[in-house]
């Protein structure tokens, strides 16, 4: 993979990293269980720690790590979380379902790439968060009524 490579891989995974995190203010909103809140709300930290790790690695191949705001992409995924998480927990657990298959999917992909070992080990990190969410939404989900 060639620098501009890498740095366009980065940048994807940086956007998708930002998107969750707010789609996870969405959902933490609506959430009423508190131990299923905290849940999201280190999700979400995740998310943060993994824009800060691919961020700081961009700008040590001399890229500029996009703003920390939504794109189109992003704007749909926190609309649809807010419209879903209006029905309660469950709704905002299905919709962050969702979403984090779109994230996990999208790190499984992106840790077969051929990044140099230091930033492919932090994407394989990020894999590893994003299985560990989807498992977690998965596993609450059928413990929430509607």
């Amino acid at each position: 993979m060639n620098r501009d490579d890498i740095l366009d891989q980065l940048e994807k995974l940086i956007q998708l990293d930002v998107d969750a995190t707010h789609a996870y203010d969405q959902a933490i909103k609506n959430v009423n269980e508190v131990v299923i809140k905290d849940k999201l709300i280190q999700f979400q930290a995740d998310h943060r720690k993994h824009i800060d790790l691919l961020s700081a690695k961009m700008l040590e191949l001399g890229g500029t790590p996009p703003e920390l705001t939504s794109d189109f992409k992003g704007f749909l995924i926190s609309g649809f979380t807010a419209l879903r998480s209006l029905t309660g927990s469950k709704g905002a657990l299905e919709a962050m379902e969702s979403n984090e298959r779109l994230t996990t999917s999208r790190y499984e992909e992106a840790a077969k790439l051929d990044f140099p070992v230091d930033i492919s080990a932090i994407v394989r990190a990020n894999y590893a968060d994003e299985q560990r969410h989807l498992s977690f939404i998965r596993e609450a989900i059928p413990t929430l009524r509607k």
